[in-house]
């Protein structure tokens, strides 16, 4: 079976799994939690998420996994302000 928007449906599932929130609580920009719930498990049923993992598995290109200090910045707020981090008593 094929939904409307198979790209809704793939970011319904990775929000649920991101968030950890229970199917219900899924927002409705995503369309109807119990459609997308049952779309899900058929896919479970048919293991068609074991497959699309296995297929984007096979040979990892590793380049974009490389996380280092030149793309990754502390936000402003967790630098602490001027003369640096203190301690409140």
């Amino acid at each position: 079976r094929s939904g409307s928007n198979n790209r809704r449906f793939i970011e319904a599932i990775l929000w649920i799994v991101r968030t950890g929130s229970p199917w219900r609580d899924l927002p409705t920009v995503f369309g109807n939690w119990n459609t997308i719930y049952k779309r899900y498990r058929d896919w479970v049923k048919a293991d068609v998420c074991t497959r699309l993992f296995e297929v984007c598995s096979d040979e990892p290109d590793m380049e974009y996994a490389m996380v280092d200090a030149t793309i990754v910045k502390v936000h402003r707020h967790g630098q602490g302000s001027k003369g640096g981090l203190r301690a409140r008593l």
